[in-house]
């Protein structure tokens, strides 16, 4: 732009001079002594016509970006065309929060209209997905944070896909993503590979030491050896006919110490002994374990019905191995504690980032345009 500026400035210029010498020629010629040259009047003319030109043209680039422009984080621009990416995006969910809203119509969202919560609800989300890849390109996973590079890397993403399809190469994923789709594939890897960076220098925001770890699984041993407890148990399966009174049976249970006490004392009874670990996907694994966790050693449970019978258990013993527990574990554990660290992370960034938005421009956004 600078060239061309220089260059209409000195064409402009050049013009202004000629026609000025070509006068003074002809001022000379008629009478003599007559001065050469340019005079005071005409160069303070040529000094102002050139100011109004450049004035005009940077005044316009400088207008076209601020129509362009609907935000910005940090000094990086949000375009209007981001924002109704955004907005696009959000629409689906931000027409069922309102249609499952019980308000009254004017009082949804602080009286605001239906494209005016959805701007909103855009543009936080800008700003913190913005955030993230400002954190990203800090640390050279990205090269630009700008929404028009992000559809130039879509682009040559895409191409790159449809010529290993061609060529019948492997391809994992889409063969071709939308925006939407490289958008939400994009960030996910980088924020993934920023918890790992992050994560890994001795001096990040996101370490986790070995102390970390031990300190998270001793204060919740509970959720953490839960599938390193094994438990020794015995079962009383009753057959109890349909219809039948149980109230007999519950007393007789009530009575006993154990389980074996009753074992030949109710017609048809069955007692078994067995030992389970805690865990397990099975339906069955997951309501015996509802039942035994609940069990001190010595108790028995309540009585669990079933088809054409009533079953009892009892707890005799559980024992847990506190290291195999930790040796699971741990890795799970110190994911969890990066995961936590990454959110507060990004979240004080967020806090402490200088968000601007261009009111006018982003009320000028109507529901055509997000439809477009």
């Amino acid at each position: 732009m600078k060239a061309v500026l220089t260059k209409d400035t000195a064409e402009k210029g050049a013009i202004v001079k000629g026609a000025a010498k070509k006068g003074a020629v002809r001022k000379g010629a008629a009478g003599k002594g007559a001065p050469r040259g340019r005079s005071p009047r005409a160069a303070v003319l040529i000094a102002g016509m050139v100011a109004a030109l450049v004035a005009l043209t940077i005044g316009g680039v400088a207008l076209a970006r601020r129509t362009d422009a609907v935000a910005s984080l940090d000094g990086h621009t949000v375009t209007r065309d981001e924002l109704l990416f955004h907005m696009r995006r959000l629409t689906p969910q931000v027409e069922n929060e309102i249609r499952n809203d019980s308000r009254p119509q004017d009082a949804k969202a602080g009286g605001k209209s239906a494209i005016q919560r959805l701007a909103a609800r855009a543009l936080d989300e800008i700003r913190r997905d913005k955030t993230a890849l400002v954190l990203a390109k800090e640390q050279h996973l990205i090269g630009s944070v700008d929404h028009a590079d992000f559809l130039t890397e879509l682009a040559a993403e895409n191409e790159r896909r449809a010529d290993a399809v061609a060529r019948g190469q492997v391809v994992y994923g889409l063969a071709e993503f939308a925006p939407e789709e490289y958008y939400s594939h994009r960030l996910t890897e980088l924020t993934t590979s920023l918890k790992r960076r992050l994560s890994a220098d001795a001096d990040g925001p996101l370490r986790v030491t070995d102390a970390d770890v031990r300190r998270a699984f001793d204060a919740d041993r509970d959720a953490w050896s839960a599938n390193a407890t094994t438990y020794t148990y015995a079962t009383l399966v009753v057959p109890v006919p349909d219809g039948a009174s149980t109230e007999g049976l519950q007393r007789r249970v009530a009575a006993a110490d154990r389980l074996a006490e009753l074992a030949d004392r109710e017609p048809g009874a069955r007692l078994t002994t067995a030992t389970q670990r805690g865990g397990g996907s099975a339906a069955h694994d997951q309501e015996l374990m509802a039942v035994l966790g609940k069990l001190a050693p010595g108790e028995i449970s309540g009585p669990v019905p079933g088809t054409g019978q009533i079953t009892y258990y009892q707890l005799n013993g559980k024992t847990v191995d506190e290291d195999a527990a930790f040796a699971e574990y741990s890795r799970r554990i110190r994911q969890s504690l990066i995961e936590e660290k990454f959110t507060q992370f990004l979240q004080r960034r967020v806090d402490s980032s200088v968000f601007k938005v261009d009111t006018a421009a982003v009320d000028a956004i109507n529901a055509e345009d997000v439809q477009q």
